[in-house]
């Protein structure tokens, strides 16, 4: 290289620029974070970003293992880091660890100053309207991030495949009511809200337009819903999603009320898997399996 230098410089020729890694800067919901290569050394503390990390065949370093279940199970080898709770980082842990990239998102997204004064850190956090867009928008970034385009291209063609199939579905289905139980209490979620992209973004028309009107920000009753009478009843159990056993929102819903209501006795009462509506939304395998969910139920 020295006598191809020399050579050239006496020739009054530069010398070839060597390549370099591509830049990618990636806006986050708290700043700006730029890489000059792909990080290898990744710690999240975003289980949908896991998911998403995971959908894409790039693989972590550490996460809260705690919280890894259902399809993630796998992280919680002795082949990860424990980097703390979803809520709580372990400082000391990601520090030790020297990580090229920290994901935080909503339950963690507090921790995103002091994790930042650590390693380069990225908000992912996704909430409230226009869904399945900031989901498309965040999973982009993740993409991007370690060149994964092509492999998220085709992931995300599927995804709007079945949300186009269930957009005309849709169109006669009746009216639907999404219902969040938990300890033996009921709430509902309408357009807008943190589930109501089963309304926004899918189509399905709303039992009601305005659930915070209507229920005036209270837990809602059986004498509630069979007033409302909706067509389909979309149940997340939100025990379910957290570990705390199986079958309560079922158990509470089987009773006199609920199944005088045109959901029930049609058979339109839809169980979602928690855990992909509750803990892993927003990543890639999460939402492809509830959009599939729900294609399943309207085309049975």
């Amino acid at each position: 290289m020295k006598k191809l230098t020399l050579l050239l410089l006496s020739a009054g020729l530069s010398l070839p620029a060597l390549p370099t890694a591509a830049q990618v800067t990636i806006e986050h919901a708290q700043g700006t974070a730029v890489f000059t290569q792909t990080p290898s050394k990744v710690i999240t503390f975003d289980l949908a970003s896991l998911d998403t990390l995971d959908a894409l065949n790039v693989d972590v370093l550490g996460l809260p293992q705690a919280f890894a279940s259902g399809p993630l199970e796998k992280y919680k080898s002795a082949k990860y880091i424990n980097a703390g709770s979803l809520f709580e980082p372990d400082y000391e842990v990601v520090a030790a660890q020297q990580p090229d990239l920290v994901i935080v998102a909503t339950r963690s997204a507090k921790a995103y100053k002091s994790l930042s004064a650590l390693a380069p850190t990225i908000d992912m956090t996704i909430w409230g309207a226009n869904y399945l867009q900031q989901f498309k928008a965040t999973s982009t970034k993740i993409a991007q991030i370690f060149d994964k385009q092509a492999e998220l291209k085709i992931k995300l063609d599927g995804i709007d495949a079945q949300v186009t199939e269930i957009q005309q579905l849709a169109k006669n289905a009746g009216n639907a009511l999404f219902i969040l139980t938990n300890g033996g209490k009921i709430s509902a979620y309408g357009p807008g809200s943190r589930f109501g992209w089963l309304h926004d973004d899918l189509g399905i028309t709303p039992a009601i337009a305005d659930i915070k009107a209507a229920t005036h920000g209270d837990p809602i009753s059986f004498e509630f819903i069979l007033k409302i009478n909706p067509d389909w009843i979309f149940v997340l159990d939100r025990d379910a999603a957290i570990g705390k056993g199986s079958g309560a929102a079922k158990a509470l819903l089987d009773n006199e009320l609920i199944n005088k209501s045109k959901a029930a006795q049609n058979r339109q009462i839809v169980y979602l898997d928690g855990l992909n509506w509750y803990i892993l939304a927003g990543g890639v395998n999460a939402v492809g399996a509830s959009v599939n969910e729900v294609l399943t139920a309207l085309k049975k």
